[in-house]
């Protein structure tokens, strides 16, 4: 497997420049344009679709916190979401209980002044998480930071799932 901070010539780290990353995804997306393989074979429109492809999940991975930290402990041989290992930290689970009865509650209510205020709280979760990822990986304090994954992971779906909400009231 291609090693995605080495296809865009990054350091393999979770500090990122994003404009880095933009500016060397374009760098390797143009390579592959189909217009410059129009008069190729059919293997080579393969290769360049295929390429394409595996730039395009690499830039994604790499583009989001989540992605990027969960593939940053896999390239550790960490499995951040592997089913056999269920051990969560015992009040991030009652936390977890509590902000899903919160978002269905509000929902409940359909009280839009409470959503957004939720989707605040869990953002600034999402942040302070992201931000706690960082120190964490340059501790090299790898069962903290897939801890951390598992946390972000929830704080996403939950904003995502309270966004949702708020655009079926809309």
């Amino acid at each position: 497997m291609q090693n995605y901070f080495e296809l865009f010539s990054l350091d393999a780290g979770f500090s990122l420049n994003n404009s880095a990353l933009d500016a060397a995804y374009q760098v390797q997306i143009s390579k592959f344009h189909p217009d410059k393989f129009v008069n190729r074979s059919a293997n080579e429109k393969s290769a360049a679709l295929q390429n394409t492809s595996l730039i395009n999940f690499a830039f994604d991975t790499l583009k989001s916190p989540l992605k990027r930290a969960t593939y940053l402990l896999e390239l550790k041989g960490i499995k951040a979401f592997d089913e056999k290992d269920t051990q969560m930290d015992k009040d991030f689970l009652i936390s977890q209980i509590e902000l899903r009865e919160q978002l269905e509650s509000i929902a409940n209510n359909k009280d839009e002044i409470a959503l957004d205020d939720f989707i605040e709280n869990v953002s600034q979760k999402v942040n302070k998480n992201i931000k706690e990822l960082d120190k964490l990986f340059n501790l090299n304090d790898f069962e903290k930071v897939k801890n951390l994954v598992r946390e972000l992971k929830f704080y996403i779906q939950l904003k995502e799932h309270s966004t949702a909400i708020m655009d079926e009231w809309l």
